[in-house]
């Protein structure tokens, strides 16, 4: 699930075509997004709290990415949770 979260300025915008759809949650289900933001040591402190306490594999979220502010990272992870 690696994105890449600084945009590249030496790279074209990648326009998307119809065929390139997000993926559809299933009818019970909604999409999740947690967005951890801190430094790395905190970011994987965070992450791997959450691995042991059976929320999320480790490797489900995305890797490490710089923020624009120095010492600062940001990882996410995508889920299905059911809709109540």
């Amino acid at each position: 699930m690696a994105q890449e979260f600084l945009p590249n300025p030496s790279q074209e915008p990648i326009s998307t075509t119809s065929s390139e759809k997000p993926e559809q949650a299933p009818p019970d289900r909604e999409l999740l997004k947690h967005i951890l933001i801190g430094s790395p040591k905190v970011v994987r402190r965070a992450i791997h709290n959450l691995h042991v306490r059976g929320y999320a594999e480790a490797t489900a979220w995305s890797p490490l990415q710089p923020t624009a502010n120095p010492r600062e990272v940001i990882s996410v992870l995508m889920r299905y949770v059911v809709r109540e």
